[in-house]
């Protein structure tokens, strides 16, 4: 432990510190011109996009040559920024979320469910069944309407993310003096919230240690506690990016099943795992990927 870094100012003054900085700058510039390249799309089209905000046409209309949809988060934020609701920096710092939070929670939400269907072959043929037909149905194309006929594959997808949370343990300060059975809990205090354990918990999931997709059949969905499974966290502090992670992991994994077969090399039991902010393993994994041949 070194507590005298948990100064900015002493920090900044070391060579670690310089390094942050450095880096730091490299990453906000890269912000910074997504930003500004969406702000000048907005001046070269007379602000059109930004004005179609609560329109009811449908999605298909074009007016100006822009087609009608809801407004992306960016133009969100920039259309508060011009409302004066926020700054240049407000900006960035909600754009910095988007952009850099995700990388390593869905980096290992990917490697496991990789893992996990290599390990169960049954498995990973009835996801290749269903992203094959939905794909080869959409011409061999893999659209935003081919990812929400996929399932079968969410559901393997959020097994693999209750066994495996990218996240295994989240904080919250209570706002208020809670009571738990006989216990009080004041207001001001830190609450460390286990989210393996409770994933894990045989009081709301049978087998835990057992990878069933099933789990989340819609029917099964309702009878569980809402809070039993919290991948994203849950409540008004959930993660802003749940439903982007989502379709990343299933672009992603729609993608390699239609094209290989997983093979397992590592196994998930020979695994150990590093306490961090995210889950991490010790050194890397490896898992063989077999070309499917689709011209015969």
């Amino acid at each position: 432990m070194r507590p005298w870094l948990t100064s900015e100012k002493i920090f900044a003054l070391t060579p670690m510190g310089k390094r942050h900085s450095k880096y730091l700058k490299i990453l906000h510039g890269f912000t910074e011109k997504v930003i500004a390249e969406r702000k000048q799309y907005h001046e070269n089209t007379n602000g059109q996009y930004l004005k179609q905000v609560g329109s009811n046409i449908d999605d298909d209309i074009e007016v100006t040559g822009i087609k009608k949809k809801r407004l992306a988060m960016l133009d969100l934020l920039i259309l508060a920024a011009q409302n004066n609701e926020m700054n240049d920096k407000d900006i960035r710092e909600e754009v910095d979320t988007f952009m850099f939070e995700g990388h390593d929670t869905v980096a290992m939400g990917l490697t496991f469910a990789i893992l996990v269907l290599a390990e169960h072959k049954d498995v990973q043929e009835l996801v290749r069944n269903e992203v094959s037909a939905v794909i080869d149905a959409n011409g061999g194309k893999l659209t935003m309407a081919a990812l929400n006929d996929m399932p079968y594959l969410e559901r393997c997808l959020k097994e693999s993310l209750r066994l495996y949370p990218s996240v295994p343990l989240i904080s919250r300060v209570l706002s208020e003096d809670v009571k738990i059975q006989s216990y009080l809990l004041p207001n001001g205090t830190v609450l460390h919230i286990n989210i393996v354990d409770i994933h894990r918990d045989p009081n709301f999931w049978s087998n835990p240690n057992e990878f069933d997709p099933d789990r989340f059949l819609p029917e099964k969905i309702q009878k569980r506690h809402p809070y039993s499974y919290l991948p994203f966290s849950a409540g008004p502090r959930n993660c802003i990016g749940q439903r982007f992670a989502m379709l990343e992991l299933k672009t992603i994994v729609a993608s390699l099943v239609y094209n290989f077969y997983l093979e397992p090399v590592d196994y998930i039991r020979d695994l150990r795992m590093m306490t961090d902010i995210i889950t991490r393993v010790t050194r890397p994994i490896r898992t063989r990927f077999v070309p499917i041949n689709r011209a015969t």
